[in-house]
C-alpha cells in the first residue's frame, strides 16, 4: 500500500511539474524563437477571430455572405492597396463639380503596394496569396526587432511581455491583412532601435523607406529634433560629443525631408501642389485644419459644453501618463517619440473608429505596461483582456455591417 501511494504520489508530482519543465524547455530555446514562437500564436489567435467572424458575415460590397478567410481580409483599405498594385496612382486628383478632390488613391502610401507588386513579378502569385503572406512576415520580422529595442531598457521577461501584449492588442489582427501596418511597424521598430543604439546615419535610409508606408515621418523628425534641442541642453550634465551631434543633427534633417517625401511625390506626379492633402480632405469631409476635428468630434458625442471639457480631461490624462514613471523608464528617445505621435494625432488626425488602429505606432507604452507590475496575475489579464477586445474589434469593425444612413464604421 505503500509502494502504491508512493507511485501515485510520484506520477501526480510529474503531472504537476509536466507544464514547468515545458515552459522550462521553452526557455532554453534562443531568443528569437521564443518571440516567433509567441508571435505565431497570437496570429493563429487572431486567424481564428476573423475566421469565425467571416462565418457569420452577411453578404456585403465585397463578397457574398460567408466569405473565405481570403477574401475576408481584403476588404477596406485593403481594396485601394489592390488598385495600386492592379494599377497605379492616377495621373491627376479626381475631384468633383465643385472641384473638391474626392477619394483616390494618393491617400495611400506606396511602399507595401510596391513591395506586392515586385514579389508577384518574381513569383506570379498575385496579390490574394502575397499581399496576406508579406503583411504577415513583416509582422513577424516587426516581432524580433521590437524584442530587440525592448531589451534595451528591459530584462528578457520584461520585454517578451511587452512583445505578447503588442502581438494580441486589440487591433493586432490587422498586422496579417493586406494593410502598411505590419511593414510600418517593422521599419518604425529598426528606426527606433537605431535611434537609441546611437546608430543615426544608418537610421537615415530606413527612416525614408518608413516615410514611405505611412504618414509617421513628421511626428518621428519632431521627436529626433527634441531629442537633439534636449541633449544640447543638458550637455553640461550629460556629455553630447561633436561627433554624436552631428550625426544627430543629419538623422533630423533626413527625418524631415523624408517626412516631406510622399507629398512632394504627390505634387510631381499630379502637378497639384494640394494632390496629397486635397487627397486627405476627402475623407474628413472639410479642410485640413489642425487641432478642429477633435473639437468638433467631441461635440458631437456630448455636446458643446461638455465635450470640450472632456477632451481637455483627455490631453491632459494623456499628457499626466507620459510623464508616469513606468513611461519615464522608456528612455528619453521613446517617452519623446510617443508624445510626438499622440501631439501628431491631437494636430492633424480626424477622431473616427479607425482611430483605434492608428494607436499601433505607440507600442513602446506596452513595454510601459509590463512595467506596471511585475505580477503574473496582472500581466496575464492585460493579455488577456487584449485577446477578447481583438473580438469585439473584429465583430465591430472589420465585419462589415450595414447601417441605417448607408455604409458602416471604417476600422
Amino acid at each position: 500500500m505503500e509502494t502504491e501511494s508512493a507511485e501515485r504520489s510520484s506520477v501526480n508530482l510529474r503531472a504537476k511539474t509536466a507544464p514547468g519543465r515545458a515552459a522550462a524547455a521553452v526557455q532554453r530555446w534562443p531568443w528569437y524563437l521564443q518571440v516567433l514562437a509567441l508571435w505565431l500564436a497570437a496570429r493563429l489567435f487572431s486567424y481564428a477571430v476573423l475566421a469565425a467572424t467571416a462565418r457569420f458575415q452577411p453578404a456585403g460590397p465585397w463578397w457574398d455572405a460567408s466569405p473565405a478567410y481570403w477574401d475576408f481580409i481584403n476588404i477596406w483599405d485593403a481594396e485601394w492597396y489592390f488598385r495600386i498594385f492592379s494599377d497605379g496612382y492616377p495621373d491627376s486628383v479626381p475631384r468633383d463639380a465643385a472641384g473638391n478632390a474626392v477619394e483616390n488613391e494618393w491617400a495611400f502610401y506606396a511602399l507595401f503596394p510596391m513591395l506586392v507588386r515586385a514579389l508577384d513579378a518574381v513569383t506570379g502569385l498575385g496579390w490574394n496569396v502575397l499581399a496576406p503572406v508579406a503583411a504577415t512576415l513583416a509582422g513577424f520580422a516587426a516581432a524580433l526587432v521590437i524584442y530587440r529595442l525592448f531589451r534595451l531598457r528591459a530584462g528578457k521577461g520584461t520585454a517578451m511581455w511587452g512583445v505578447l501584449f503588442v502581438a494580441v492588442f486589440p487591433v493586432s489582427p490587422i498586422l496579417q491583412i493586406p494593410y502598411a501596418e505590419s511593414l510600418n511597424l517593422l521599419l518604425l521598430a529598426g528606426a527606433l532601435y537605431l535611434f537609441l543604439s546611437g546608430r543615426y546615419l544608418t537610421a537615415i535610409p530606413v527612416v525614408a523607406l518608413m516615410c514611405l508606408s505611412r504618414p509617421v515621418g513628421v511626428p518621428f523628425a519632431l521627436a529626433v529634433g527634441l531629442v537633439l534641442v534636449v541633449r544640447f541642453l543638458r550637455r553640461g550634465q550629460v556629455p553630447f560629443p561633436a561627433g554624436q551631434a552631428w550625426r544627430l543633427t543629419v538623422l533630423t534633417a533626413a527625418a524631415g525631408f523624408s517626412a516631406l517625401a510622399w507629398p512632394v511625390i504627390a505634387w510631381a506626379a499630379t502637378s497639384d501642389i494640394r494632390a496629397y492633402t486635397d487627397t486627405e480632405s476627402a475623407w474628413r469631409f472639410g479642410d485640413l485644419v489642425p487641432f478642429k476635428p477633435w473639437l468638433t468630434m467631441s461635440q458631437h458625442l456630448l455636446g458643446p459644453l461638455f465635450g470640450p471639457v472632456a477632451l481637455v480631461v483627455l490631453v491632459a490624462g494623456a499628457a499626466l501618463y507620459l510623464m508616469s514613471p513606468p513611461v519615464r523608464r522608456l528612455g528619453l528617445e521613446l517617452q519623446l517619440w510617443c508624445a510626438s505621435y499622440l501631439l501628431y494625432l491631437l494636430v492633424f488626425l480626424n477622431p473616427q473608429t479607425s482611430t483605434f488602429r492608428l494607436l499601433l505606432p505607440l507600442f513602446p507604452l506596452a513595454l510601459a505596461t509590463a512595467w506596471l507590475s511585475r505580477s503574473r496575475a496582472y500581466r496575464g489579464t492585460v493579455a488577456v483582456a487584449f485577446a477578447v477586445l481583438q473580438i469585439v474589434w473584429v465583430v465591430w469593425l472589420w465585419r462589415w455591417t450595414q447601417l441605417p444612413g448607408g455604409g458602416d464604421y471604417p476600422p
